[in-house]
This record gives structure tokens, sequence and C-alpha cells, in this order.
């Protein structure tokens, strides 16, 4: 018997549960409104709160970014220190090398200690380097220049978008100069037949898509920390976010780069075409390199239009198998109007509860899930939508859930799952890995690590993008700690290669997985990546001591 579904009311939200009561109040469940239990963004005492709860120094800003603005990092051990690095044999900047900076950018070139300190850190407060130079370019040419100088002097250079990375990818090791892409961030081009955007490395993603909006286009990527993130951090550590699921990844959305190598030389793939069959598609190689091969400046983009009809359910599912159904359901009920299928397990949400007083919009339970469509055609998109949650809850596959339909209150379940990095940061260190495993086998790491860990962590938690085979696992402690470390290292590495997974399935290797690639790649892989990087970069002054270990493992 095909399942009733009736609007109930908790709290201040709408739901629905299953009822055997007549088909017809399901029309009303996809029309509903929802009340606002978990405002957003954070109301000014709210913020307040959320300030003296974070770390000390950090605060996380709303609009759905992940942008921290760092003000003490005392207590921030330094990073060739923690993990015992040895400085390679760069040259130091000099007062001669300040000189042909400040001519080059006047304005432009920062070496007050108080103003490096939030370039230096990371925003997870985990990596910290001593630069005491830090650039800002506007141009393409002035990249390139500086490029040259430094590699005739032998100076090190750590590229940084918006800072936002997770694995010590963006920040120094040492004292490398700190190049900032942030005030490179005009929009080149956009033509609106083909949905081709050409802009500066620069631009926020955000802003990006704020600018694409006028224009009834979206940027094919979402993350949460889009507010604060740059294109071409995106590209160069190739992202991949909470749209993956619809619009692929940026490896066929990028059609085409401007990149300026070690040696000063530029070089202009900035294509804007659809198909160019003619040689080596070399901005693949640039696309996920974290800047260790050349600085990306300029990126040539496909963009989607902009879906006429878009809803979101936060679902509350009993099991985590009963969450792999509901997506298998998923793709063959609601088909080319799906966009996104996240997870979350029951100790995330208490997290958010916890740390940032958000509020759960349905019943507890083990794990929820939160769908997205997108599509062009408002009605046909609900008989979809209607007929898939009819359907998952007559085989009990969902036992509650709520929908939006409304851009605010979309928001509102978004942040449930895109707030759960600041909620982790409130609860302790944070030790975090970015996992690519295939879908059965995605919730057993969490399980086991657990197990492994017992009391010794305070939290272990796992989310992500279910349909993309991506586990967000994350472990919290009080405090860092080289024997808990030890014990999760390497053996979630081992874990995931024993089930053919990647170590890092969207953030990259950064400093900090470095010296673990060999779990996802075979020696001649790594010594053919090692034999480009000496090619392009001879003299290794582009972000030293990250991605490739010194010699194959």
């Amino acid at each position: 018997m095909a399942a009733s579904i009736v609007l109930r009311r908790c709290r201040v939200w709408h739901h629905w549960t299953p009822s055997k009561l007549h088909t017809g109040y399901l029309r009303e469940v996809f029309n509903m409104q929802m009340g606002s239990a978990a405002t957003y963004p954070p109301k000014k005492e709210e913020a307040e709160l959320l300030k003296r709860q974070l770390p000390r120094g950090i605060y996380h800003m709303p609009k759905r970014t992940m942008h921290a603005t760092p003000l003490c990092f005392q207590e921030v051990m330094l990073t060739s220190e923690r993990y015992e690095v040895q400085r390679l044999p760069f040259a130091h900047v000099s007062n001669q090398d300040l000189s042909f900076f400040q001519r080059l950018m006047p304005g432009r070139v920062i070496t007050n200690a108080d103003e490096l300190k939030p370039f230096n850190v990371d925003w997870l407060r985990t990596v910290r380097g001593c630069s005491k130079v830090l650039l800002k370019p506007q141009t393409t040419v002035e990249v390139s220049e500086v490029l040259r100088y430094c590699n005739e002097r032998n100076l090190a250079v750590n590229p940084q978008g918006g800072n936002t990375g997770l694995v010590g990818g963006s920040v120094p090791v040492f004292d490398e100069i700190i190049l900032s892409t942030a005030l490179m961030n005009q929009v080149i081009s956009f033509d609106s037949v083909s949905g081709i955007l050409v802009c500066q490395a620069g631009c926020i993603l955000e802003n990006l898509n704020q600018y694409l909006d006028q224009q009834d286009f979206i940027m094919p990527l979402d993350l949460a920390a889009k507010g604060s993130c740059h294109i071409g951090g995106n590209v160069a550590t190739n992202a991949g976010g909470l749209r993956l699921l619809r619009y692929g990844s940026l490896r066929g959305t990028v059609l085409g780069l401007e990149v300026v190598l070690a040696d000063g030389s530029v070089l202009n793939c900035l294509a804007s075409l659809r198909k160019d069959n003619t040689g080596y598609d070399l901005k693949q190689l640039f696309i996920g390199s974290e800047g260790t091969l050349g600085i990306v400046t300029a990126v040539s983009i496909l963009c989607p239009r902009k879906p006429k009809a878009v809803n979101l359910a936060f679902l509350a599912c009993p099991s985590f198998s009963q969450v792999l159904r509901t997506f298998t359901t998923c793709k063959g009920l609601l088909g080319e109007i799906l966009s996104a299928y996240e997870f979350m397990d029951h100790e995330c949400m208490e997290l958010v509860k916890r740390h940032l007083k958000l509020v759960n919009p349905v019943a507890e339970s083990p794990f929820y899930v939160l769908i997205e469509t997108s599509g062009s055609n408002s009605a046909h998109d609900e008989e979809k939508l209607s007929h898939f949650l009819e359907h998952v809850m007559a085989t009990n596959l969902v036992a509650d859930g709520t929908l939006a339909s409304e851009d605010k209150k979309i928001k509102t379940l978004w942040a449930l799952r895109e707030r759960i990095t600041e909620a982790l940061i409130s609860d302790g260190y944070v030790y975090k890995y970015d996992i690519s495993l295939p879908v059965e086998n995605l919730y057993d790491l969490v399980t086991d690590m657990r197990a492994r860990l017992g009391r010794s962590a305070r939290s272990v938690v796992g989310y992500g993008h279910l349909g993309d085979g991506n586990l967000h696992l994350n472990i919290t402690t009080e405090s860092y700690s080289d024997s808990l470390l030890e014990t999760i290292e390497p053996y979630v590495y081992e874990w995931t290669s024993q089930y053919c997974g990647s170590i890092s399935a969207e953030h990259g290797l950064g400093f900090k997985k470095k010296h673990y690639i060999h779990y996802s790649k075979p020696q001649e892989a790594v010594l053919l990546m090692q034999q480009f990087k000496a090619m392009l970069d001879p003299k290794g002054i582009l972000n030293p001591y990250k991605t490739l270990p010194v010699k194959a493992e």
C-alpha cells in the first residue's frame, strides 16, 4: 500500500511523517513554507555568543563562508618545529629584494609583522610559517616579474588564495615569500550564449556567483568556504564541493588556464572553447597541482544556467544502509534534477546544536541526508519529489523529514551541513581526513576509528558528499597529541588503501599528507610527478615542502 504523507509541526518547522491518510495531503507538503528554527545568518547576540564559543582569535563570518579572521597566534606551534622539517637552501629576503618588490608594486608589499600574522597561519590554526614578506600583485605581468626575480635569486614563493585549505598547503612552512592573489579579482569576460566565464584567479567564488546570478547563470561548484576561497585556489586544489554530483569536477568544467611558471614565463592556455583536441591538454597538469608547478593567474570556466526551481529535503535515516538505499532510490526516481546528496551522522548534528546553537528540524536519528534538486520546471520537479518521498516513506527508508523551496529556508537547512567544520573547531583540536571510498564502505571507517580511539578522542564524526563517495572523517581532542596522531596515522591511510580508496578526495595533499601519497599512487606515478616538478620548477621555489615527497617512497 502506498504511503501517504501528512504535515505535522515540531518547534516552528513544518515536517512530514508517514500516516495512512488520503494522498491529497501530499500536495500541501510541497507548497509548505517553513519557519526559521535556526536564524541564518546569526543575529547580533548569536554572533557574539559564537565569538565566545570559537577558539580564541577565530570568528566565523556568516553568509555560507568558512573565512576566519585570526587575531592571536601565540599558541600555534611553528610547522617546522612541530613536524621537525629542515629548511631547504633557499636564499633569505634582503633589503635589495624588498626594494625591487616595492618598485614593482608600490604600496602592495607587506612587511609589518602584525599584518602578516593571518597569512602565516591556516584558518584551522594547525600550521604556522614565519614569512616576513607578503606581495599583492594585480596583474599577470607583476606575477611574472616576481617569479622571474625569485627564480634568479633562489627565493621560495608560497602562492595563497583565500587561505581556506585544510591540509596546510596555502601557508608557508618557513619564511617563503607569500604571493597573494587577493587583488587579482576582476572578471575579464562572460559569454551569455555559451556560458563561458573568464576571470582572474583571485575572484572570490561567492562574488562570481553573485555576478553570474545577474546573468541568470551559476558557478559549477559550490563550497562551504565560498565567501572566502578564490577560484584560482579552487583550481589549484581541484576543489570538489556540493555541486560535483550534478556538474562534475573542475577537470571537466575548466576550459582554459593562464599560468605563470617558476621562471616567470607565462603559459597562456586561456581557451574559451568546448572542444580543442590539439596536442596535450596542458591545463590538466596544473589543476590539482597545489601551486607547485605554476601559479594560476586566470581561469576560463563553463557555467551552467541558473535553475528556475530548487528544492532541498532534509531527511532522517535510521541506519547507514538506509542512507545508501535512499541514494539508490534517489538516483532512479529524481534522475536529471538531482544536484546534491549529502549525509551527516548524529554526532555531527550534536556538534552544530551544541556549539552553534542550530536546531535539528527533524526527529533525532543516527543519520541525516540532504537532497537538493535543481530544474527548470517547478511542477515537474514537485511531481518527481512527491513520488520519491512517498516511496522512501512507504519502504521505511526515511523516518522523518522537512522540505524547503524558498531561498532563506534552503540556506537554513544547508547551514546544518555546511557549518559542521566550524562546530568541529569549537570542539577542540581537529584531525581532518578527506577520504574517497566505495560508497558501501564509506561509513565503516568512522565506526572502526571510534572503536580504535575509544575515550582518547572527544568526537569521531563522519559526513560528506555521499553522491561522490567522499567521506570527511574528523576527530577532535582537547589539544594536539603526538601519541593520538600516531594511533590515527598511518592506520587511516592503510585502511583506505585496503578498500581501494583515495587518501585525498578533494582537499589535496598539501603539507600534511604528502608523505602518504603512496597509499593512493604507485611508485612509478610518484616518480613521474617528481620529474614534472623538476622540469617545470628545477630550483623547487614554488610552494616547497608541499604535495610531493622529496623522493618516491
